[in-house]
C-alpha cells in the first residue's frame, strides 16, 4: 500500500531578533499546515540547525516533499547545499521546491527534462556562488594589502606599553641586567615582554630618540 504524500515547510532566520512571519505565511498560503512548518533562528553556515536536523533526519519520510522560500533559507554554502540536496533527493528519495525558483522542483512527476534542468540550475548557482566567495576573499586581500601599505593597524586595538614598563625597557636597551632579570622582574611572559620592547624601540626610531 503506497503511503500518502506529506508536504512540509522549512523556513529560517539567521538570528533570533529577525522574523519568520513573512516565511511563515507564504508556507499557509501554499497549503503547508502549522503543524508541518519547521523554522530555526540561526546562521545557514552549515546544516547542524535543531529544527532542520529533527525534520530531515526524523521526520519527513521518502516520497515527501520539503518546500522552502528561496534556496538561501536551504543554506548559504552552496558546496554542502549541493550535497545536502543530493542527499535529501537521492537517498531520502524526499521532493525538493523552491518557491522563488519554480526550476528547483525534484517533484517525482517531473519529466526527465525538467530533472535536467533543475540539476543544471543548481550546478549554475554553485558556480555563481564560488565566484562571489572567491572575488570576496580577493578584495578582503586587496584591501588587507592596501591598508599596510598605508600602516593601519588590522584587527584589536592594540594596547598602549604600560608606563610602568618604560624604565624596564631602558634599563633592557642599555644591558644593565640580564634579560632573564628583566623579565621576571617586568612580571610579563617572554613573548609580551619583547613585543614591548620591539614596540617601544620603533616609536624611538620615529621620533630621532
Amino acid at each position: 500500500m503506497m503511503m500518502s504524500q506529506l508536504v512540509y515547510g522549512y523556513i529560517r532566520v539567521s538570528s533570533k531578533d529577525q522574523k519568520l512571519d513573512r516565511q511563515r505565511r507564504q508556507m499557509l498560503e501554499y497549503g503547508i499546515p502549522q503543524s508541518r512548518i519547521v523554522a530555526d533562528k540561526q546562521s545557514g553556515k552549515d546544516f547542524r540547525r535543531p529544527g532542520y536536523q529533527r525534520l530531515t533526519r526524523k521526520r519527513i519520510r521518502p516520497g515527501d516533499v520539503l518546500v522552502i522560500q528561496s534556496l538561501d533559507r536551504l543554506g548559504r554554502n552552496y558546496q554542502e547545499i549541493k550535497d545536502e540536496w543530493k542527499y535529501l533527493v537521492r537517498e531520502r528519495k524526499v521532493s525538493i521546491r523552491v518557491l522563488n525558483m519554480p526550476l528547483l522542483d525534484t517533484a517525482a512527476d517531473q519529466d526527465l527534462i525538467g530533472t535536467l534542468i533543475s540539476n543544471l540550475v543548481l550546478e549554475l548557482l554553485s558556480f555563481v556562488a564560488e565566484n562571489e566567495r572567491n572575488m570576496i576573499r580577493q578584495r578582503q586581500a586587496e584591501g588587507i594589502r592596501i591598508a599596510r601599505e598605508k600602516g593601519v593597524h588590522l584587527g584589536r586595538p592594540r594596547q598602549p606599553v604600560p608606563e610602568e614598563f618604560r624604565p624596564i625597557y631602558e634599563q633592557w636597551k642599555r644591558r644593565e641586567h640580564p634579560s632573564k632579570t628583566l623579565i621576571e622582574k617586568s612580571g610579563y611572559s617572554y613573548q609580551k615582554f619583547y613585543r614591548y620592547c620591539r614596540r617601544l624601540s620603533k616609536e624611538n626610531s620615529a621620533t630621532g630618540c
